[in-house]
């Protein structure tokens, strides 16, 4: 009974607040509390300086990150990568199926120390006892099943190391927001790479990620309208039919 007395209640406090989006453009994520502005604002540990001679501090040869030809690649947490997503997925199945079976069942007692022949001439007329039981039956079953499935996605998005684990492998995590007219495009990556599967560019494809999370969608006016309403939606939970 509290449930039944709930629903309406949570039904009228969802449509007040999607009421207050009536005419306003959709707004974006703050990225002030995002775990990639928080590894940006707490970095790791400062590396120990070591004391370098004018010669070696003049040359470009040295193996600091600053030097011109320096490995640039993110090693550390707050350091941004890019990562390269090039999704070109296809999948088709078919299964077919088919059975079928007959049967057929035949009894009867034409003789027996003459017993059916006096038993005969009690039964009703079309009775009798030379075909006793007599059954047939058949049974027949078919199934065809396809699915078809493509999938086609290419993306860049920068992502920001939050965690360097005790292993060395890193933890990232990117999300990236555009808005186009009453529309706003997402798209989240979070995954773990291994420092050596960047590349030069600073670049990781996204089959090089462990535990991968990929999300591309939106919201706004347009994804609202294809979404059911919050009484279709609850309806189809409640009834059982």
């Amino acid at each position: 009974m509290r449930l039944i007395h709930f629903l309406p209640l949570a039904v009228l406090v969802t449509g007040c607040s999607s009421l207050e989006e009536v005419g306003r453009l959709p707004d974006f994520t703050p990225v002030q509390i995002s775990a990639e502005t928080s590894a940006m604002l707490n970095p790791s540990l400062p590396q120990r300086i070591e004391r370098q001679s004018p010669v070696d501090g003049a040359s470009l040869w040295t193996a600091s990150r600053q030097s011109l030809l320096g490995d640039r690649r993110a090693i550390e947490r707050g350091d941004i990568m890019t990562v390269v997503i090039e999704i070109d997925d296809s999948a088709e199945f078919s299964n077919t199926s088919s059975r079928g079976r007959t049967g057929t069942e035949t009894a009867g007692i034409p003789s027996l120390l003459g017993i059916p022949q006096r038993i005969n001439e009690s039964l009703p007329e079309g009775a009798s006892m030379d075909e006793l039981i007599s059954t047939s039956g058949t049974s027949s079953s078919s199934g065809n099943g396809s699915i078809s499935r493509n999938e086609k996605l290419e993306l860049m998005v920068a992502a920001t190391i939050v965690d360097v684990l005790p292993n060395g492998v890193l933890h990232i995590q990117g999300s990236q927001e555009v808005r186009v007219n009453f529309e706003i495009r997402e798209l989240l990556v979070e995954g773990y790479v291994r420092p050596e599967d960047i590349s030069r560019q600073n670049e990781i494809t996204y089959d090089k990620i462990a535990s991968a999370r990929i999300s591309y969608g939106g919201r706004g006016q347009i994804m609202q309208m294809q979404q059911p309403r919050y009484g279709q939606q609850i309806a189809d939970i409640v009834l059982p039919f």
